[in-house]
């Protein structure tokens, strides 16, 4: 029995911030079918991430779903899936709908009686782990387990293949995500004056977010990065790299968070890179835009205006079907014949190779429009498009998060009626 009401979980002003049942329903169904098509018995999502997309809550916990029409399915006569939770049940309940959950939910087996548990299902063969996301300890305690139903297979790829196409719901979630973020650069646009540092104008901007609901983490894909949401870096601040795949480094605050803003503090007609991400209920856009103290000499207005050029081919790009590696050469090579090669998307050696990321539940997620990604960017596919330039002076460029749809690429956090302003001088 629950000690708490369910009353006490909710979002601003009593609204329902669970994902909805219809949601949890449909990713399962296609998870099914495409464990199916790729001759996978069944799965175990263990990833706190993809348990929030399936299951909707990260409680510790293992999902099994099993394939469409194996005998573990309720089609084929066995029991479906079911949501195996350590801690805590009461939540894992309540997070997947209560009474109307997908899915049964159980107390986790004692791993020695796991195979038992699962063959009373209707599990015969040894369900697809997430090589790819799972510590290796935790893999390893996991295919000794199962071993006697054989060896397990990796669905790392489906997962995150079905994750790319975004539901109407989820493109619901992005846009109000991108409407708290515009807030967000208007409190930094507010707190910006000469002698303020980095780390005060982040603040201005993480106040909005938190008020906003934001949950306090950035999900990355990608081991070992790990990222701040608010990335201010002024001058010459953002001509220094760090670990972070990205365009801009940042001085950060201390070693161990040696990216982004840092103790620099804001001068005069300087430029003043502000790259700014809001998660709402989980789901991330990415946005940046320029500012300065004074006017900038001209030599950046024209940086940011040929980066602007970079950017539209490369949303054209995308837009007409061309796969991510094609849309990554057309955008490359204007900015090389622009004369940027050896500074677009950082200085060497520390360049990163990409002009977009794809976005969702994890701000690295994919295709990426870079070289390897023979693949168009889907229909529903949301992408953060960002070319930048870097020079030990500092930084330049823009960013915007995208959605693919039938008609073309439309923009989710460019808000304003007219046309985006992307440097505002102060």
């Amino acid at each position: 029995m629950a000690t708490w009401a369910e009353s006490q979980i909710q979002g601003p002003d009593g609204e329902d911030w669970r994902v909805p049942v219809s949601e949890l329903e449909s990713r399962i169904e296609s998870l099914s079918v495409v464990l199916q098509q790729n001759s996978l018995p069944g799965v175990f999502v263990q990833h706190p991430v993809d348990l929030y997309y399936f299951a909707g809550g990260r409680q510790n916990a293992t999902l099994f779903i099993p394939a469409k029409g194996t005998k573990a399915s309720i089609e084929g006569g066995g029991d479906g899936p079911v949501l195996f939770v350590r801690r805590s049940i009461s939540r894992a309940i309540f997070e997947a709908g209560g009474g109307n959950a997908p899915f049964e939910i159980q107390t986790f087996p004692r791993m020695k009686s796991l195979v038992e548990v699962l063959q009373e299902r209707g599990v015969s063969k040894a369900p697809a782990l997430q090589f790819g996301e799972i510590p290796a300890s935790f893999i390893q305690r996991f295919t000794t387990t199962l071993s006697p139903l054989g060896d397990c297979s990796d669905a790392t790829a489906l997962i995150h293949s079905i994750r790319e196409i975004k539901s109407n719901w989820e493109v619901e979630q992005m846009e109000a995500s991108a409407l708290i973020q515009a807030k967000m650069f208007e409190a930094v646009e507010e707190k910006l004056a000469e002698g303020i540092s980095e780390l005060e104008l982040v603040a201005a901007a993480e106040e909005v977010s938190r008020r906003e609901g934001f949950g306090g983490n950035i999900q990355m894909r990608s081991y070992p990065l790990q990222c701040d949401r608010g990335v201010i870096v002024s001058g010459r601040a953002g001509g220094i790299p760090s670990f972070f795949d990205s365009a801009v480094g940042g001085t950060g605050a201390h070693p161990l968070a040696g990216m982004g803003s840092g103790f620099s503090k804001v001068k005069p007609n300087e430029p003043i890179l502000v790259d700014l991400v809001h998660v709402h209920r989980g789901y991330v856009v990415d946005k940046t835009r320029m500012f300065s103290v004074g006017r900038l000499p001209q030599k950046w207005h024209d940086r940011l205006e040929h980066m602007i050029e970079v950017n539209d081919i490369v949303v054209s790009s995308l837009a007409n079907g061309d796969d991510c590696s094609m849309a990554w050469q057309k955008g490359s090579q204007l900015a090389y014949e622009l004369g940027y090669e050896e500074n677009l998307m950082g200085m060497k050696p520390d360049q990163s190779k990409f002009l977009g990321h794809s976005v969702g539940l994890q701000l690295d997620e994919s295709p990426v429009v870079a070289k390897g990604f023979n693949r168009p960017l889907p229909i529903g596919g949301t992408m953060a498009i960002e070319p930048k330039v870097v020079y030990a002076e500092g930084s330049i460029g823009l960013e915007d998060t995208w959605i693919k749809t039938s008609e073309g690429m439309n923009s989710l956090t460019r808000l304003e009626v007219t046309e985006e302003k992307f440097i505002s001088e102060v």
